[in-house]
């Protein structure tokens, strides 16, 4: 009886520490076809590319701005230039713009969820 106690709240807290995760954070396929790992906490995230021509490279850094919504900067990996950066998340799909002069001049990418 204890030990299917036991495994009962184990697994719980294991669906628990899920649920608690940021949408944003985990692993996406950006459209370039690399892999980006988004990770953090405290509402904090990096984001580092894990595959492709740029493999360890850290290209971003967002903070949590409202629901599924974060600010921050990110990073052409081609020519190093940081750019004032948004992202949303919408299910497996995470949107993400830069933009120079203000907004004025933006170019987004849709990443997915892997």
């Amino acid at each position: 009886m204890f030990r299917k106690i036991s495994m009962a709240v184990a697994a719980t807290l294991i669906m628990a520490g899920t649920a608690w995760a940021d949408p944003i954070e985990g692993n996406w396929k950006t459209q370039a076809g690399s892999t980006a790992a988004i990770a953090g906490g405290g509402g904090a995230f990096s984001i580092t590319l894990k595959s492709g021509k740029f493999a360890g490279k850290r290209i971003g850094s967002f903070k949590v701005s409202g629901a599924n919504k974060y600010t921050g900067t990110i990073t052409d990996p081609e020519t190093d230039k940081t750019y004032s950066g948004k992202a949303s998340v919408s299910g497996a799909s995470l949107k993400m713009s830069g933009c120079v002069l203000g907004g004025l001049i933006c170019r987004s990418q849709t990443w997915h969820k892997l």
